[in-house]
């Protein structure tokens, strides 16, 4: 998970390469959004294939291409020939999402689940932090290291796949049919819009938050990549605190609603701070680096549940699919809007997101109970199961 996610949540700290090279903000934001929709047309596929067939096969396959696709980007010349390629290989790296997401389901009971969701949800802030640290001083002496480094950091997670990852157990060919669609009630599609709007601040501060302090405080890319890579780590640790106190308390989405409330009050502390001219707007945005991406555990682990192992590969493709929707739009569409109205009034727009997810949250739907493993044939949330309101 953090080979794919450090070039496809991490090229944006190409940005000021990319713009040495002669590229607009907006230009710059639209290649490093490539592998994002690349993503999009490939994740609920490769959901379904892990569910058919093989968790261990899905991940060697799409990491190797990734990493095979990244390399050959080194020969890629002009905008278009460099966005085709960040585009193919997030198509092929959208496999570590769904599949690393069912072998969670499959290998842990319900009371250790959040937290081995979070483990596996460090990846993206691991995985940003490796790009903050790796990619400037890369791409200051050639862009291309920078991209020979991730596609080989993709062919090496390849390699540790196919030696330690086993797939678990699956139902026998004659073994309980499976249930029906999970989608047959709102649940799932209302975690699906909170992880949404959620996803806007995460991205908004991941995409320019380095560009901010380059351009508003003067640091070099090398140095703002360098504090920012220190507060990815500090969101993983959030992470991991998030799915802890989810398994402590039972429950997934009412401290998804807490830390959605917290998110929007920090987002607005940004703004404001970014608006005045104030010391305050350094201090929330790294703050925000910590605790826009505490609840993605959170929310894919209640989607894994909610559906149960039959579909929890097509569901975690779902999931991923809503929110890199949403993150492949904010790269231009933030770009275009700090162009026209500046940091400040930019980021203070963005504050109305969280906020919005906190209604949003169905709390009400949510009862865990403790067991087994998700059987891997029956397709029944035998984890999480809904009460009468939603």
């Amino acid at each position: 998970m953090t080979a794919g996610c450090a070039f496809q949540y991490g090229l944006p700290y190409l940005i000021p390469a990319l713009r040495a090279e002669g590229l607009s903000l907006a230009q710059a934001g639209l290649l490093v959004a490539c592998p994002l929709a690349g993503l999009l047309v490939t994740l609920v596929a490769w959901g379904a294939a892990a569910d058919r067939w093989s968790e261990r096969l899905v991940l060697s396959v799409g990491l190797g291409l990734a990493g095979l696709i990244l390399i050959a980007a080194t020969t890629a010349e002009g905008v278009v020939a460099l966005g085709a390629a960040f585009f193919l290989a997030g198509a092929a790296g959208a496999s570590v999402h769904a599949a690393s997401g069912r072998l969670i389901l499959g290998w842990f009971v319900a009371h250790e689940r959040g937290f081995a969701m979070a483990v596996r949800q460090t990846a993206q802030p691991l995985g940003v932090a490796v790009g903050a640290v790796a990619l400037p001083p890369l791409a200051a002496l050639n862009r291309n290291a920078a991209l020979l480094f991730l596609g080989t950091f993709c062919l090496a997670a390849t390699l540790l796949v196919l030696a330690v990852v086993r797939d678990p157990q699956r139902a026998a060919a004659g073994g309980k049919a499976a249930t029906g669609s999970p989608y047959r009630t709102p649940v799932l599609w209302r975690i699906h819009g909170v992880s949404a709007l959620l996803i806007v601040p995460q991205f908004a501060v991941a995409t320019y938050g380095l560009v901010y302090l380059v351009d508003e405080h003067g640091w070099t890319p090398a140095a703002a990549g360098r504090l920012l890579a220190a507060f990815a780590v500090g969101g993983a640790a959030a992470r991991l605190a998030a799915g802890y106190w989810s398994d402590r308390v039972a429950s997934r989405l009412r401290p998804l609603r807490i830390l959605a409330s917290t998110i929007g009050l920090v987002m607005l502390a940004l703004g404001i701070g970014m608006l005045t001219g104030s010391a305050v707007a350094t201090l929330a945005l790294l703050v925000a680096a910590v605790i826009t991406v505490s609840t993605n555990g959170l929310a894919f682990t209640t989607v894994a549940e909610y559906a149960g192992a039959s579909w929890a590969g097509r569901a975690l493709g779902v999931q991923n699919t809503v929110q890199n929707a949403v993150a492949t739009a904010i790269p231009l569409a933030l770009g275009g809007a700090i162009g026209l109205f500046g940091y400040g009034r930019s980021f203070t727009a963005v504050a109305v997101f969280p906020l919005l997810a906190v209604a949003l949250v169905p709390v009400a739907s949510e009862r865990l109970t403790a067991g087994a493993p998700a059987d891997s044939g029956s397709g029944k949330e035998n984890q999480t199961v809904t009460a009468g309101s939603r």
